[in-house]
């Protein structure tokens, strides 16, 4: 709120100092539609590396994971985000912050 006009800001203090809450309603409109993160933790730990360019069979050695795990995990990645490849998967979560 600190870019808002210095009425709406003395009026916000004075609400906060009555015990009361202060919500940006832009802010609270971006809050509702922020997107969940439909990813798992393991999804996300091997979309990141997955986006860093490391091969399945590089994430599965360093995961100790088989490289067909790392696949299926890969594969509902790109699903989840309707990606094209693990590229894109990764790309998208990014953008999303959720890696």
């Amino acid at each position: 709120m600190k870019d808002r006009p210095s009425a709406e800001l003395a009026d916000a203090v004075r609400r906060v100092n009555q015990g009361l809450r202060v919500v940006d309603p832009a802010l609270a409109a971006q809050a509702w539609s922020a997107e969940d993160d439909p990813l798992t933790d393991r999804e996300r730990q091997i979309l990141q590396l997955a986006g860093d360019g490391r091969s399945s069979g590089a994430i599965a050695q360093e995961l100790r994971l088989s490289e067909g795990t790392v696949r299926n995990y890969l594969s509902e990645a790109i699903t989840k985000l309707g990606a094209e490849n693990r590229v894109d998967a990764a790309r998208i979560a990014r953008a999303k912050g959720w890696l």
